[in-house]
């Protein structure tokens, strides 16, 4: 005999009601994901509430999410809000099994929790509310439907002639109503991976590929070979744009078109302007060499990447806006809504800071902030590289705080001079003789002037030193080691040019970023 699929009261087991409400609620995301690709892919109902969640969590919090999970941290927050959300859905159908109506009112309350998400963001507009109306009334309908299969086919199963009087077809009989509720809930499943697929797609939205970059008034020289060619695992002098580390709050990477874009330049100014695509193209454009480091990166971490970048002087932009005496920072925003401060200084003195477009003889990628970004020599990412820039704001540290210093960052994070050994990686086996160690060390806009290797507790032996391409770029280094059999300890410092040397010390990457040497253990046999 088949395992009854009803209890003895009739009614579907409430595993069956709990599965039911949570396919419906999933299909009910997969058209809210859908309607956001094609309005606004930020307020995506999973998305809205994931990015709520974010600006939510404590700051030590994101530090250990983004130090255990690395650059996995964004589609572990999504699964995480999408398990949770379908859970409470599944807690909400045992609710609706014998309460409909209060279920049903529960679900849609649910939904709507992703409508005030996309309320709280900065850049929120009306059209963002569709995505979450389209979930919460999609939610509540196909619930309601797929509950009442449910009901008829406890009915029928219970009696017959009952189900005929709630509803079934009289030639109907418990098998069908079965395979009813199955074809059902198959139906929801499509709809909820079609609506992910789809809303996935138009989210990508526009594509630099069509984009011709200007050449640079001011060309750089080709950047001369690297240690990679000779030392195996050390790190690329150039960094490909594929490879380059990507670490921001957005959940979807911003849908932006040159053709609606612009940079306004306001605040504590004289002359405020705003210009388009087109018109900073137009631009004298320069070409820098220049490192980028996240101020998440762990003392040996990966969040660091040296390219080319092509891009216009911010000190050009800002002296043609004339900012005021006393304006002490630059607010700048995203146009999804990220604002990062940015000292006044560091964007008008010889350092070049750049608006940057171009990206290692490309236009810049949508993952690394297309159409323009800022690129700050010297300073830490989330101080000095707005991504999606729309907005430079002058005004003054004491009025207005970004992002991060909102959540106790430092204010002012110049880049702290590190040193990284990429081979041999951290428990490597290798066999007795000739093992080149090599890495790459920073300190921007000091330079690196020596790089320092030291095996166990022996002295500290000086690496040769990669080629150079300026001080705000990083130095590849390798030593050649005689390796004796047996475990290892490894360790690298860097001096920089103003003869200041990397200290021992280990800190945490808050609040201005992290300091030590880098130490790792290796066997050779």
């Amino acid at each position: 005999m088949p395992q009854r699929q009803t209890r003895p009261d009739g009614r579907p087991r409430r595993l069956w009601y709990a599965e039911g409400t949570a396919l419906a609620a999933a299909a009910a995301a997969g058209v809210g994901h859908l309607v956001a690709g094609l309005v606004s892919p930020e307020s995506s109902p999973v998305l809205a509430v994931g990015s709520t969640v974010i600006d939510a969590t404590p700051t030590p919090v994101k530090e250990w999410a983004v130090a255990q999970f690395g650059t996995a941290d964004k589609p572990i927050l999504i699964g995480s809000v999408a398990i949770g959300a379908l859970l409470l859905a599944g807690g909400i159908g045992l609710v609706a099994r014998t309460r409909r109506t209060l279920g049903l009112a529960l679900l849609g309350t649910l939904a709507f929790t992703s409508v005030g998400a996309a309320l709280l963001r900065p850049t929120s507009t009306a059209v963002d509310l569709i995505p979450g109306f389209a979930t919460a009334l999609f939610g509540v309908l196909a619930a309601g439907w797929f509950l009442g299969l449910l009901d008829q086919w406890g009915a029928r199963d219970r009696d017959p002639a009952a189900g005929a009087d709630a509803g079934a077809t009289a030639s109907g009989d418990g098998r069908s109503d079965r395979r009813r509720v199955l074809f059902a809930a198959a139906g929801l499943g499509a709809v909820a991976a079609t609506g992910s697929t789809l809303g996935k797609a138009l989210s990508r939205g526009a594509s630099p590929s069509g984009v011709t970059l200007p050449a640079a008034a001011e060309a750089l020289p080709t950047l001369p070979g690297g240690l990679e060619s000779t030392v195996r695992g050390i790190s690329a002098f150039r960094t490909p744009n594929a490879q380059f580390y990507r670490i921001d709050t957005a959940l979807v990477i911003p849908r932006v078109s040159t053709d609606g874009w612009s940079l306004t330049i306001d605040g504590d100014v004289e002359r405020p302007f705003t210009i388009t695509y087109d018109e900073l193209l137009a631009m004298p454009m320069v070409e820098r060499d220049i490192t980028l480091t996240c101020v998440s990166n762990e003392v040996g971490g990966p969040y660091i990447g040296a390219a080319r970048w092509l891009g216009v002087r911010t000190k050009d932009l800002l002296e043609r806006a004339g900012v005021r005496p006393g304006a002490d920072q630059i607010l700048s925003h995203s146009t999804e809504g990220m604002t990062i401060s940015t000292p006044v200084q560091a964007l008008t003195d010889d350092r070049e800071a750049l608006v940057a477009v171009g990206m290692n003889g490309e236009p810049l990628p949508n993952r690394h902030g297309f159409p323009a970004r800022l690129v700050t020599p010297g300073l830490y990412g989330f101080v000095g590289a707005t991504k999606w820039l729309t907005r430079m704001e002058a005004t003054t540290y004491a009025a207005k705080r970004a992002y991060w210093t909102e959540r106790d960052w430092a204010t002012d994070a110049p880049i702290l001079t590190q040193s990284r050994i990429d081979t041999p990686r951290g428990l490597d086996r290798r066999d007795a003789g000739q093992v080149m160690i090599g890495g790459v060390a920073w300190a921007q806009q000091r330079g690196i002037a020596q790089v320092e290797v030291r095996v166990d507790d022996g002295p500290w032996q000086v690496a040769t030193l990669g080629p150079d391409a300026g001080i705000d770029y990083w130095r590849q280094w390798y030593l050649a080691w005689d390796a004796a059999p047996g475990r290892h300890s490894l360790s690298v410092r860097a001096t920089d040019l103003t003869g200041e040397l990397q200290p021992e010390g280990r800190t945490t990457p808050f609040p201005e970023g992290a300091r030590g040497w880098h130490t790792i253990v290796v066997t050779i046999d």
